[in-house]
């Protein structure tokens, strides 16, 4: 375990956000409370001056506030010294702290040595005084009525201490074996010293005394209605001297108390502060966090903890201070019970907790019970200590640091997901509840982010989302890692929220045959696939279009449907953004079987992020064939898929600028999709061909319901049949429209489908064809090949076709999106 004590144990169990909020209130409720054993101090002292009629300026609060600054200037000088001689200063209050403690029994048992003690409600241990004492005596005093909640938030701040050990876990030997012990020690030993205490001055004390002897010897000094006596358990603060043996320990064994408490608060609560600083969990802040010389000394978190303490000491009203503070520190213990309920309840398999003895629902009852418990002592503290808490908690979630400690907030994540996914799969599908699924084949994800864009703007908030990369060269597992690791990142740049998965060493077809089977879990799978328009198929491989369509069938027999998408410009941005920018710390000529290309061109185009360190930019270019990973301290990442992961913060430390085939400087907007881009004004069609159960409208309706597109009108065609029939089909379409609740702005049958083809039309097809028309008998690749009879057969389906290219022109060649 290392330096942090609560902080560390709570954020390692629920995560930083948990961590984060009560690392800030606990290191603030540390400083607060190390004032308040000051002031306790100054009063003691106080007391002791006014005894023999002395006082610095008016014997109340100011005086108070001067010896109180002193003595926290002294306290924190011994710590900036050095923490070893805030560990002798310890070992010497704590000597005379058991001698004041001896003095006190031996005084109670041996009883008041004179009148004037007796005068003063100093019985002497009385069963009669004991029952006296036994029931509630609760009075109107501070300006409230009291009661047990009031007096227990005045006394809860002085067991608090307990966690002193905890918070300096990073300085000790051995603290998995001496926080338990030390911890378990301190309460039992603390609760057996306050329960004797309170024991013995609840049998020989009385409530109330007027301290006049000559009332004593009548029988009337413990009449105090109508006038303030100043003597007793409710009104003198130093009753322990007046019981103790030799009064001037005591005094010495309360300054030792307040301020041996008070040095550890000064050193917990900045030892926190610096821990929670240096994982980087709040933004300007790491400065906190900086230790300085043998034993790392966090003196600016000293610093600041000072100026809290001080800031509380100027108030110099002890019962004021310790409502707050008791409040923070409850906030604090709940959480550190619900740390223990939450994990013990999850039981993720690395949960071996060597300490046995602790319950499950003991945990959850301890922090419920310390929240009522907040409410009971002060609603308006409490309210104020979970206002802080909250506010800081939201900074860590709207942050997202990239802090992955393994918590049992992240194994209920996976045991959720789990358990949901295995509740779905027995459920049975309703079309209600139909949500768009899509395996989009983009190859690395930087390859086509026109293609990912559109994938999203279907699934956003709404479904699943798969980018799968197919390459034809076997991978190494090592290499394989890292380019999925790639991919993330990039997702992650772009704000995808998408999975990413990889296949290799196969062929176009067969890894998508893959990724149709096996891609997702349950019902979690996909039913869409979304792929490229094959812009080369003239050009390229007979083979390659042979996959291409084999593809196309694998998704058909597997009753997946298929979105093809087909763009002005090219989606594969390859040849804008250039070659190999891999990251596997090594030069790529030292890894022999790393894939120089494939069919989805998914290593040849990763984008490159330079940051703005000159330093790493230097040592980035001095070797121009290495590839660097991470070449800062920090481990901000120069090139998309580093090792780790890209965080907001060192995304928001670059300037984006990708880099080309040349090295030369690509502005971001480059490879921005027509997707990403605004349309203040536009129109998306969709050519309604047959009853496709509904699929071609949906996905432009919800492409129609994003930010960027929502300006967009939504146009409607429709093939009729019949020219008889036109307003019939109008008709059965605005139906259609009205039961799927989709608003549009125009609505057109288009009457003469029918029609033959132009001659330039049926040219253009011809041209197209002709290297693929031939005798299959006398070729080598026969399957792609065109026959005279398969044209004749198909010859209506054809020109059926070629209207509908004819039609689009004619219609929709302005338009932004056309669906079809």
């Amino acid at each position: 375990m290392k330096g942090g004590g609560l902080y560390y144990m709570i954020s390692r169990s629920l995560g930083p956000e948990f961590g984060g909020a009560i690392g800030i209130v606990f290191s603030f409720a540390n400083s607060g409370m190390a004032a308040l054993n000051i002031v306790g101090f100054s009063e003691s002292l106080l007391s002791l001056l006014k005894s023999e009629g002395l006082q610095i300026i008016d014997g109340g609060k100011n005086d108070n506030r001067i010896i109180s600054v002193i003595a926290l200037l002294l306290l924190q000088s011994i710590i900036v010294i050095g923490m070893e001689w805030e560990a002798k200063a310890q070992v010497g209050l704590l000597v005379i702290l058991l001698v004041a403690m001896t003095d006190f029994v031996v005084g109670a048992i041996m009883g008041p040595q004179n009148i004037e003690a007796k005068a003063k409600g100093w019985e002497g241990l009385s069963t009669k005084v004991f029952v006296e004492n036994l029931t509630p005596g609760y009075k109107f005093s501070e300006g409230m009525d009291q009661d047990f909640f009031t007096i227990f938030s005045v006394f809860f701040p002085s067991v608090a201490g307990i966690q002193a050990g905890a918070s300096i876990s990073g300085d000790l030997k051995d603290p998995a074996m001496a926080i338990p012990t030390g911890t378990l020690l301190a309460i039992f030993i603390t609760s057996g010293s306050y329960a004797l205490f309170a024991l013995l001055a609840g049998a020989g004390e009385l409530r109330e005394a007027s301290g006049n002897v000559t009332e004593y010897e009548s029988g009337t000094f413990t009449n105090c209605s109508g006038r303030n006596c100043p003597w007793g358990l409710y009104n003198d603060y130093q009753v322990m001297q007046l019981m103790s043996a030799f009064g001037p320990i005591i005094y010495a064994g309360c300054f030792a108390a307040t301020l041996s408490s008070a040095l550890s608060c000064l050193v917990s609560g900045p030892k926190t502060f610096e821990a929670l600083c240096k994982d980087e969990v709040y933004p300007y802040l790491t400065r906190f966090g900086i230790g300085y010389g043998k034993a790392e000394d966090p003196y600016w978190s000293y610093g600041l903890g000072f100026i809290i303490a001080l800031i509380f000491i100027l108030i110099a009203d002890l019962n004021a201070i310790a409502v707050l503070i008791s409040c923070m520190f409850m906030a604090a213990y709940a959480l550190l019970n619900y740390c223990t309920f939450h994990a013990s309840l999850v039981k993720p398999i690395g949960w071996r907790p060597t300490f046995k003895y602790y319950n499950t629902w003991v945990s959850l009852a301890g922090a419920i019970f310390c929240i009522i418990v907040m409410f009971l002592m002060s609603w308006i503290c409490a309210l104020v200590a979970l206002f802080c808490v909250f506010i800081c908690y939201s900074i860590v979630v709207y942050r997202k640091p990239d802090l992955n400690w393994g918590t049992s907030t992240q194994a209920q994540t996976y045991q959720d997901a789990l358990t949901a996914l295995q509740r779905l799969a027995v459920q049975n599908e309703h079309v209600k509840n139909y949500r768009p699924q899509i395996l989009c084949l983009s190859g690395f994800p930087s390859s086509r982010p026109a293609l990912i864009d559109l994938a999203y703007l279907i699934t956003k908030k709404n479904s699943l989302l798969i980018c799968g990369n197919i390459q034809e060269d076997r991978v190494r597992s090592r290499v394989r890692k890292v380019v999925v690791q790639n991919g993330y990142d990039w997702l992650h740049v772009r704000k995808v929220k998408a999975f990413y998965v990889m296949v290799d060493g196969c062929k176009f077809d067969e890894g998508c045959q893959a990724l149709i089977q096996s891609a997702g879990i349950g019902k979690l799978a996909p039913n869409i696939l979304l792929l490229g328009y094959k812009t080369n198929w003239e050009v390229c491989e007979r083979e390659e279009v042979k996959e291409y369509f084999n593809c196309l069938h694998q998704a058909l027999d597997n009753y997946l449907a298929i979105v093809i998408l087909r763009t002005k410009d090219p989606l594969d941005c390859s040849y804008i953004l250039g070659g190999l920018e891999e990251n596997i710390c090594t030069s790529p000529r030292d890894i022999p079987n790393f894939p120089k290309g494939s069919s989805s061109d998914g290593f040849e185009n990763i984008l490159e992020v330079e940051p703005t360190d000159p330093e790493v930019s230097s040592a980035r270019h001095s070797n121009p064939e290495e590839i660097i990973v991470t070449a800062t301290k920090k481990g901000n990442k120069i090139v998309f898929g580093g090792k780790g992961s890209v965080t907001k913060e060192n995304h928001e430390d670059v300037h984006g600028v990708y880099r080309g085939p040349d090295g030369s400087e690509k502005p971001r907007d480059i490879v921005l999709s027509p997707f990403q881009t605004k349309k203040e004004t536009g129109v998306i069609d969709v050519w309604w061909l047959y009853d496709d159960g509904g699929l071609t409208l949906l996905l432009p309706y919800i492409i129609q319901t994003r930010k960027n597109w929502s300006q967009c009108r939504l146009r409607v065609f429709v093939l009729g049949n019949k020219k008889t029939e036109i307003e019939m089909e109008h008709r059965g379409m605005a139906s259609l429209l009205s039961k799927f609740r989709i608003d549009y702005s125009d609505l057109t049958v288009i009457p003469d489908i029918r029609r033959k083809a132009e001659e330039s039309t049926m040219s253009l097809f011809e041209t197209l064809i002709k290297d693929f028309r031939g005798d299959p008998d006398k070729c080598d690749d026969p399957e792609t090949m065109i026959t005279d009879s398969e044209l004749m057969c198909l010859k209506e389906k054809t020109n059926r076709h070629l209207r509908i290219r004819e039609l689009l022109l004619e219609n929709s060649r302005k338009s932004n999106l056309i669906a079809m």
